[in-house]
């Protein structure tokens, strides 16, 4: 809701040219779990008289509820809209809301203070110019105050109001105040955080939040609402190099062919040079079009479709940015990665990197190591867990265009999406290129797949054995390769226990390690195919996303899955090596089917039923699958 205005009445289009012209502040209220953030927002809204009657109301009549004794004003039930938000009486979800003033218009995102809500801070952060932190005067700089800061400077924002709340429960007294500043800024300069403006304040009484108060003489600062509408903290997009990422190809008719998208930093005019990334063409901008004009030049915020003088190969996902200026192009890069996610992250797991309309299937190649956000120690790890910060490399299937996020948040943050769930599981701030990838490139041979496959007259394929401990992977497998060879057919057996022996021994058997485990043995796979072979790889390779990641590798037709499907217990009363006695003790740990799961495939090549099948009857079957 805005403000009232007498322009309402009186000449409507007059008011909405008004709200149009007015500069738009995004920020956020973070802090530790009862500070007051969502009081805070409620009295901005209540004061500056933007909360409608029948809203007004009801709050009243819950607020007696509350406070049956009192009756007084319960201003966070204004944000707090989820039930359990209001019975537990804590913000869970991010709650936005636009008001405006005379001056400026607003949106501001109040976030959860609970550290498990830390994914939801990070969302309202990666869009705010700038936090208003606040800290409960009677407890002083917390560790979840330290987090919140850290997480803040981390996301790009660099202006900060800390906001010193609940004055009035310290009678406002001023040697308070100054020593949560003085605390506050002295770990506020060790993360980078330079720009901060210190106000004391009461959210439940109003004092220093719309207006000044006579009962904080020793501040001689604005009130909290002045502050926000006179600080300028518009980032300088416009100033930037700029970036155009591509998100239609828009062809109305055979006569017009244009390219549409969000212009996230820098201006262009009729006329400029751009480049293609990652091609690198580069070509004219022959017109800017617009949804009713064709304006001279366009600048950052705007959507606009470019039409350029050249034809160039473009499409969703390249990116439109300044010739003189383009921004780095690589498959390696490193990045600081925020956890968001119940499930860790395991590297070598494929994910899907979305990185504004560039979309990629990456890993985590390496974990530098973790962030203690509350001592900002660097700790060695090989997973990340939720809301848990690491620096790490990565690696993409192809060529990715960004900025570094320092220079350029929204071409340099990215998500990682699960490919099996499609969940949102990790958010990450690009630092630069690895030197790697531009040292390393692919060389031209002479002797490909081809040659080496029609030299052995047969064609190369990955028969992939996948099933419980037990089942009868490797038996199957040897039946096969004795008649392959017998055929005359040239093949490789990879089996899990023989590669732990040598290419495999450094690991063990925990999720991350069976990650890696079978990233690098498909890997050996996919070169032996290249070199001709039929391989055999059997393993018990317990994970969907790990198969799928194997699958990619080859081309299509030359992956096939067999899954030799045998049931726990007939698995566990074979029990060839022992193993699922010692597991049953506790003497293993880790051990799939017991307390470590198997994901069996959804749709294989082949699917084997060992309690129908014998092993010779089931190695006929994949050789007539091999035709």
């Amino acid at each position: 809701m805005s403000h009232k205005s007498s322009l309402i009445a009186a000449d409507i289009e007059e008011y909405l040219k008004a709200q149009e012209q007015k500069s738009l502040l995004r920020f956020m209220t973070c802090g530790s779990v009862d500070d007051g953030k969502s009081t805070l927002i409620g009295r901005l809204l209540y004061e500056s008289k933007l909360v409608f009657a029948d809203h007004l109301l009801a709050i009243e009549a819950e607020s007696k509820k509350r406070n049956p004794q009192t009756g007084e004003l319960d201003l966070s039930l204004l944000v707090d809209g989820l039930a359990a938000e209001r019975e537990q009486g804590i913000t869970i979800d991010v709650a936005y809301r636009f008001f405006s003033t005379e001056r400026r218009k607003f949106i501001v995102a109040d976030t959860p203070g609970h550290e498990q809500y830390t994914r939801n801070m990070v969302t309202a952060a990666s869009n705010s110019e700038l936090a208003i932190l606040l800290i409960d005067a009677r407890k002083g700089v917390l560790t979840q105050t330290r987090r919140h800061s850290y997480l803040v400077s981390l996301l790009g924002i660099r202006r900060v109001v800390l906001a010193v709340n609940k004055m009035d429960a310290v009678d406002f007294h001023p040697e308070i105040f100054a020593e949560i500043v003085r605390d506050y800024r002295e770990f506020a300069q060790r993360i980078g955080l330079t720009d901060v403006v210190a106000i004391p304040i009461s959210a439940l009484k109003g004092d220093n939040v719309t207006a000044k108060s006579d009962r904080t003489p020793y501040y001689q600062g604005p009130s909290l609402m002045e502050y926000l509408e006179a600080v300028e903290v518009q980032q300088e997009l416009s100033q930037l190099p700029f970036r155009m990422p591509v998100q239609w190809v828009n062809r109305p008719h055979q006569d017009f062919r244009g390219f549409s998208g969000l212009i996230a930093s820098g201006t262009i005019e009729r006329g400029s040079q751009v480049r293609v990334m990652p091609s690198g063409v580069t070509a004219q901008v022959k017109a800017i079009v617009t949804y009713d004009r064709e304006p001279s030049s366009a600048c950052a915020g705007q959507s606009v479709t470019l039409q350029l003088a050249q034809e160039v190969d473009v499409s969703r996902g390249d990116m439109l940015v300044a010739a003189a200026s383009p921004p780095c192009t690589a498959d390696q890069l490193q990045a600081t990665l925020i956890w968001m996610h119940e499930e860790p992250l395991l590297p070598g797991r494929p994910y899907l990197l979305k990185l504004g309309t560039q979309v990629a299937t990456a890993t985590v190649t390496s974990l530098r190591y973790k962030v203690n956000v509350n001592t900002l120690e660097h700790v060695a790890a090989r997973t990340v867990g939720l809301n848990e910060i690491a620096v790490c490399n990565i690696g993409s299937d192809r060529p990715l265009t960004f900025d570094s996020y320092q220079e350029n948040r929204d071409t340099g943050g990215f998500i990682l999406i699960d490919r099996l769930s499609n969940n949102t599981v990790g958010a990450g701030l690009i630092h630069f290129a690895l030197r790697r990838a531009d040292n390393i490139h692919w060389q031209a041979l002479d002797v490909n797949r081809e040659s080496r496959a029609a030299q052995k007259g047969q064609q190369p394929r990955c028969l992939w054995f996948t099933g419980l401990s037990g089942s009868g992977k490797s038996t199957i497998a040897n039946l096969v390769e004795k008649r392959l060879f017998a055929l005359g057919q040239h093949t490789y057996i990879l089996d899990g226990d023989n590669v732990r022996h040598g290419l495999n021994k450094d690991l063990g058997f925990t999720d991350a390690d069976r990650v890696e485990n079978i990233r690098r043995v498909a890997e050996v796979a996919r070169l032996m195919v290249d070199a001709g072979l039929i391989v055999l790889v059997s393993f018990i390779s317990p994970f969907r996303s790990e198969r799928t990641l194997a699958r990619g590798l080859f081309a299509k037709g030359e992956f096939l899955e067999i899954y030799v499907d045998t049931p726990l217990a007939e698995a566990e009363r074979r029990d060839p090596k022992g193993l699922y006695k010692k597991a049953r003790a506790n003497q293993i740990k880790n051990f799939t089917g017991i307390d470590s799961p198997y994901e069996p495939p959804e749709s294989p090549e082949l699917h084997l039923d060992t309690t129908k099948l014998s092993a010779e009857a089931a190695a006929q079957r994949v050789v007539e699958l091999l035709g």
